[in-house]
């Protein structure tokens, strides 16, 4: 048997553990089968049914020895590769590749679903998973031969969006299923994953009953706070209190545990000692429940023993077809009229509204949805994810995305499970919904990039976060980024034409036929340019022309209103003819600061009509320049990842297999680039100064390309652009034109500029060549030579690091 080049894999690949959803939405828990999976194995194969093992076998039913099944279960996970979903404990559906010792780079893979979980998608989940190990693995083709009247899987091949060759017809037709991920591929996935999503969190956010397993009797207690809430929310369903001794908690009949309730409850909430959470879980697997929200705490913020507990709940849980929430967390609330569900025990409850938050933290959770009735900001649901060991962000974005009562969607996040996955749901949602985020690690490069591609407004303080939430759920966001400021105190006026500029607003004057329309209407010392500044003697009806005035201009996008009140004042009167004024230009936003004006937000309140007012002006500019970049990212044409020609991709894997880990050669990373449509040559200096291109592999978020300018721009001012691969055009172009230096390449200072559209097409051949090659761990291009417009580039210098692990290196 000939040895493809391709180095033995760990005993067990853990990366390949992966919760999954199949179509019903049912969890399970997909991972390498293992030798103790022998007797679990023929289990599964004694459970199949007579046509199942017929398909499975292409032929008459040939039951094998116990012995040779449990062979089944030994695999060197490089040239054989099973894996498994579950269902509980036991074996669901089965999915199994052998490569091709002729032709290394071919796998004859086969698939067996138990018969009671048949139709129910696991096919199609599996295929997916043993896709994405086979690629890692050198594999591009799959290669299975189905009987002509198994429809079922003749489906799932077709409808995977892979490219599929099928042989002729007859009583066995084969297929050869490339494994490359097409574009048609993911968009599949992609939807398949939404509607399961989807169906696996409505037990969670519109449960039909609820129990709370650790109820307690005394108030203040946190299990008998949520038994509280529950039924002070107006929960429709039923809600079962969960105690063994007691017979009533906050007057709902209390049950001794799980096993005793009359009904097996969608969702429960534990909150019980860490100890006895796993004990509690598998009771409600047992019982039949389908969520679970763990509020305990003593899981992974005491250290590597909890951690690695927490982990193994969430495995149970997806195992056993539950989602899980937490641990330490503090609940779920969804205000939608088809919810009312308050499992929490938060003291403040949310108002109703048509915010939606996940949050990372438990007891940030507590001030977030005080500090949200304070504002008057409501929620139509609020997550606590805790330490989010299955139900995660990227998971609610997707329930949020489809629920028509939330416009605005805010994210406390701390850590990302799926990076990748987050941004390819968000740049999905962000264009319709706008996602607020604030993250602790403002210096991180990676997430910056992260939500700057994805479209989502990334705040630096929680504070900043409410604030553009609470103008996002009041108003449009600005068509442009023109600001009228209006003002009764020139004080706060330049102060907010300041934090104006900060925020990438402007200022601009006012029209001359807006000024003439002033002019007569306001007070006679009133100044008519921008801003526009009332004097204190001005009333009501001065802000209602002003304001008027400035919203008809059409050199202004958005308008700021400051009021500081006089010694006699009226600020109800203010507030009226503000909302007055607003409510006549529904499409232009404005905003309020109300200086030293107490319950001002109550007056700024209307029925659905809200002007969001902020205590200092700053606030109020700060919002809109977010407001005014987010309008303009989601006006500008998505990108796409373009096919780039004079791509070699097998040319680059022979390459990659001939390595050893570490730098390669000069020679062949000069190849490799070739084989990409880049040259490495030298070259005089263009008329623009110096380039260099890095990528570096970030553990949490894969490839991480960076461009900056050599020399001081780079060294001393940290001028470099990131961006996150796959990159679009859009992302190319956005990354090159982000740079402070930008205007010494386009021509802005004078000089001829450089060939941009050359520039842009080598980021995204790296960008490619990094994607289609994950064992490239480093690669540095420096100097790139930016030459004249239509010269193109040249890339003087190239290194390239392979990583010393993979599927990839050595010859031997």
């Amino acid at each position: 048997m000939t040895t493809p080049p391709y180095p033995p894999y760990p005993s067990y690949p853990e990366d390949l553990e992966r919760p999954g959803l199949v179509r019903t939405g049912r969890s399970t828990f997909v991972r390498p089968i293992r030798p103790e999976d022998a007797d679990r194995l023929v289990a599964f194969v004694g459970t199949l049914s007579r046509a199942t093992l017929a398909y499975r076998s292409l032929g008459p039913v040939v039951r094998a020895r116990d012995d040779v099944i449990r062979r089944g279960a030994h695999v060197d996970y490089l040239n054989e590769l099973a894996l498994v979903a579950l269902a509980g404990d036991e074996i669901a559906g089965l999915v199994r590749y052998v490569r091709d010792p002729e032709e290394p780079e071919h796998a004859e893979v086969t698939f067996t679903i138990r018969d009671d979980h048949q139709s129910e998608g696991f096919g199609r989940l599996l295929l997916e998973h043993i896709a994405a190990a086979a690629r890692a693995r050198g594999i591009r083709v799959l290669e299975a031969d189905v009987l002509a009247d198994n429809a079922r899987m003749i489906n799932v091949f077709l409808g995977s969006g892979y490219r599929i060759e099928a042989g002729p017809p007859g009583q066995i037709i084969h297929f050869e299923i490339a494994v490359d991920p097409q574009a048609q591929a993911v968009a599949r996935a992609e939807r398949r994953e939404q509607t399961a999503v989807r169906r696996s969190l409505k037990p969670l956010l519109e449960p039909r009953s609820v129990a709370v397993i650790g109820a307690n009797r005394d108030p203040l207690t946190i299990g008998h706070e949520i038994v509280a809430n529950l039924l002070r929310g107006g929960f429709a369903g039923s809600v079962f209190p969960v105690n063994p001794r007691a017979g009533q908690i906050a007057g709902a009949r209390a049950y001794a545990s799980v096993r005793d309730l009359p009904e097996p409850p969608d969702l429960a909430l534990v909150a019980v000692r860490a100890e006895a959470v796993p004990g509690v879980v598998r009771e409600c697997a047992e019982a039949g429940v389908k969520a679970v929200v763990v509020v305990s705490t003593g899981f992974g913020e005491t250290g590597a023993e909890g951690r690695a507990g927490e982990l193994e709940l969430a495995r149970f849980a997806r195992a056993s077809g539950m989602r899980l929430v937490g641990p330490n967390c503090m609940g779920v609330v969804n205000t939608t009229p088809a919810a009312r569900l308050a499992a929490t025990f938060s003291p403040a409850l949310p108002t109703p509204g048509r915010v939606a938050m996940s949050s990372q933290s438990g007891p940030l959770g507590l001030a977030v949805l005080d500090f949200a009735r304070r504002l008057r900001l409501g929620f139509s649901g609020f997550v606590s994810v805790g330490h989010a060991v299955d139900v995660s962000t990227d998971e609610l974005l997707q329930w949020w995305e489809e629920d028509p009562g939330t416009s605005v969607i805010l994210l406390h996040v701390e850590t990302f499970g799926d990076p990748r996955r987050f941004a390819r749901v968000a740049r999905r949602i962000a264009p319709r919904k706008p996602i607020v985020a604030v993250h602790p690690d403002h210096a991180d490069s990676a997430v910056n990039s992260l939500f700057a591609q994805s479209g989502v407004i990334r705040t630096r303080s929680l504070q900043e976060l409410f604030d553009v939430a609470l103008l996002l759920a009041h108003q449009p966001p600005p068509p442009g980024n023109r600001v009228a400021v209006i003002t009764n105190a020139g004080g706060p006026a330049a102060l907010t034409v300041g934090a104006c500029a900060a925020s990438g607003l402007c200022v601009p004057a006012l029209g001359e036929r807006t000024r003439q329309a002033l002019r007569p209407a306001l007070a006679p010392h009133a100044d008519v340019s921008n801003p526009i500044d009332l004097t204190p003697t001005a009333t009501a009806a001065h802000y209602r022309q002003a304001l008027d005035a400035a919203l008809a201009d059409d050199g202004i996008d958005a308008a700021v209103v400051l009021f500081m009140p006089p010694l006699a004042d009226k600020p109800d009167e203010v507030a009226s003819a503000i909302l007055d004024a607003a409510a006549a230009r529904p499409d232009k936003p404005v905003l309020a600061s109300f200086l030293g004006g107490a319950g001002v937000a109550d007056l700024l309140h209307r029925g659905d009509l809200v002007v969001p007012t902020y205590t200092f002006p700053e606030a109020a500019a700060t919002s809109l320049g977010h407001a005014a970049a987010y309008q303009t990212w989601r006006s500008t044409p998505a990108g796409v990842v373009p096919d780039l020609a004079g791509v070699d991709t097998e040319r680059a894997r022979s390459l990659i297999a001939s390595c050893d880990p570490g730098p390669v050669p000069a020679a062949v990373a000069a190849e490799l680039l070739a084989s990409y449509g880049i040259a490495v040559r030298d070259s005089e200096p263009g008329p623009g100064p110096d380039a260099f291109l890095t990528v570096r592999a970030d553990p949490v978020f894969g490839p991480v390309v960076a461009f900056g300018l050599t020399g001081d721009y780079a060294d001393l001012m940290a001028d470099v652009a990131h961006r996150v691969t796959p990159l679009s055009d859009r992302d190319a172009r956005e990354m090159v034109r982000s740079l402070r230096a930008a205007p010494l390449l386009d021509g802005r200072t004078g000089g001829p500029g450089v060939d941009l559209a050359a520039l842009e097409e080598t980021v995204l051949r790296i960008s490619a060549m990094v994607e289609d090659l994950p064992e490239i761990e480093a690669l540095e291009l420096r100097p790139v030579r930016l030459l004249a417009p239509g010269d193109g580039v040249a890339v003087a210098h190239a290194t390239i690091q392979l990583a010393d692990n993979g599927p990839s290196g050595g010859s031997s």
